[in-house]
């Protein structure tokens, strides 16, 4: 499929055009869990191809001064929420896709590159840096590739050689998200048209810590203050951009760790602003902690009840869908319905969201709202905790049409209204609950499958604590089988000896 620019322009808009610089856009991005029992497959990733790429970037919509300063090609840009590891089937597929698109409709000047960094593959250790060297073969050494990046991605050596500038958000949770992608955008057009090219040095040290971000968040110190750094570093003369990766920690390979990263024209300037940054982090290893209170769920529970604050939010954190868990993990399901609180519709009331159940979806989709449904849900892709648990209630709302969900269902058992989907979702924002019925804000618990509370569910809560429970993305990393991480390793080896954190200066693509 020929993916061209602008076509309809008058003669002397294609004059302009000509000496506009021609960018390509390109990605795959999804953070991976190996530790979960899950796949993902291709249809995960809901891909966008050609002109429906510009949907994802409104800095680029019509109109938008970055669209007018380049001849854009969008070509295949797929984006999952956090899952299992990719299938190899799925990865080549859309590889193949992407690589097609950018062979039909080179050359190009420059290319946006915009991924996540921590997409596991069967049969690959670094799928990121698997696809950036593939996308060099077909676009050549000589276009300027500017990726942007999620800091719970990992950053490895070949990764670092192949691109030429390269972000990462600041923030966690990711509100500057957007605004990070905008930057890589803007950094590469600032090289192009400058006629700078190419920064002259690369700077790349990986730092030996593995961290959750429910430990590294920005919200508080050490994060706050460690990432404030980045922006006066990364704004220096000289200096194009800098960038610290916490690192993605729920998948057992040697690539996973922390990263800090600096590019720019000062080869002074750019080795000692990463040697400050990656020295920065060790020094404050020690001081990362959850962001909230963290117990077992049972100490949770009793927290919430005896609490007179509402909403009091739970995290259900070990099979949280946004850090890779498969999401359908029923133990903490199971263990809720063993209290005796939640038995009687006069007991605190309780939003749980949420399980998969397709089973039970459709079982509640055929009786309607009104009627007594009893159907399995949950564990259909990880059962190593608990089996599929029996739910039995009144059915209180369906709601079709959710991207994520596709059938949404409410089921009363009890005091506790449990949100029951299709397909696992995530749910962040109080429109996700408000649609089906449920006034979060009035509801004594509200437990989420999530880790950090996403920035509305934070202003949400009256208060909040962190449940360590089992699944995929265990909290207590501790508790998982590394095996081929690279040791030693803050914090499984606590009194490892410090690091050699001087920069490794990165060769250019092109050499």
């Amino acid at each position: 499929m020929a993916v061209l620019g602008l076509l309809s322009c008058q003669p002397s808009e294609n004059k302009r055009q000509k000496e506009l610089p021609r960018i390509a856009i390109a990605g795959i991005a999804i953070e991976s869990s190996t530790f979960s029992p899950a796949l993902t497959h291709e249809e995960a990733f809901r891909a966008r191809e050609g002109e429906d790429v510009f949907s994802l970037y409104p800095f680029l919509a019509e109109g938008e001064e970055t669209r007018n300063r380049a001849e854009w090609i969008p070509t295949f840009k797929g984006h999952a929420i956090p899952g299992g590891i990719v299938t190899r089937e799925a990865y080549e597929s859309m590889v193949k896709k992407t690589l097609d698109m950018l062979r039909e409709n080179g050359p190009y000047d420059g290319l946006f590159f915009d991924i996540h960094g921590a997409m596991s593959v069967e049969g690959l250790d670094d799928p990121e840096g698997d696809l950036i060297v593939r996308v060099r073969e077909v676009i050549g050494e000589s276009p300027i590739l500017s990726t942007s990046m999620d800091p719970h991605g990992n950053v490895t050596e070949r990764l670092a050689k192949h691109t030429d500038i390269i972000t990462s958000y600041r923030m966690s949770p990711h509100e500057d998200a957007m605004e990070s992608r905008k930057r890589a955008v803007d950094n590469l057009l600032e090289r192009l048209e400058s006629g700078k090219g190419k920064p002259a040095y690369k700077a790349w040290i990986p730092v030996p810590i593995l961290l959750p971000g429910e430990k590294t968040s920005t919200r508080v110190d050490p994060g706050k203050s460690l990432y404030a750094k980045v922006y006066p570093a990364a704004d220096q003369e000289g200096v194009v951009d800098a960038a610290i990766w916490i690192g993605y920690a729920w998948a057992d390979e040697p690539r996973n760790q922390g990263s800090v990263m600096v590019v720019g024209d000062d080869q002074e300037k750019v080795s000692s602003t990463a040697e400050y940054l990656a020295q920065s982090f060790w020094e404050v290893r020690n001081e990362f902690d959850f962001i909230a209170p963290t117990t077992t769920l049972k100490e949770s529970l009793d927290m919430a009840i005896k609490s007179d604050k509402k909403p009091f939010m739970i995290s259900d954190m070990g099979d949280n869908p946004t850090a890779g868990g498969a999401g359908d993990v029923t133990w903490t399901l199971h263990e809720i319905f063993k209290r005796p609180e939640f038995k009687s519709e006069d007991g605190p009331s309780l939003i749980y969201a949420s399980i998969p159940g397709p089973k039970f979806v459709e079982a509640a989709v055929e009786a309607g709202v009104g009627e007594k449904v009893s159907a399995e849900a949950g564990a259909i892709v990880d059962d190593r905790y608990a089996p599929p648990i029996t739910l039995s209630g009144e059915i209180l709302a369906i709601e079709h049409g959710d991207a994520s969900a596709e059938t949404e269902v409410v089921v009363k058992i009890g005091s506790a209204n449990i949100i029951v989907t299709k397909n696992r979702k995530p749910y962040h924002r109080e429109s996700d609950f408000t649609r089906l019925g449920l006034n979060p804000r009035e509801t004594d618990i509200v437990m989420v499958k999530i880790g950090y509370l996403v920035p509305e569910l934070y202003d949400m809560r009256a208060d909040w604590v962190m449940a360590l429970t089992p699944g995929g993305v265990d909290q207590d990393l501790e508790r998982l089988e590394y095996k081929r991480i690279n040791r030693p390793m803050f914090p499984f080896d606590k009194d490892m000896a410090d690091p050699d954190l001087s920069a490794r200066m990165i060769p250019s693509s092109e050499e």
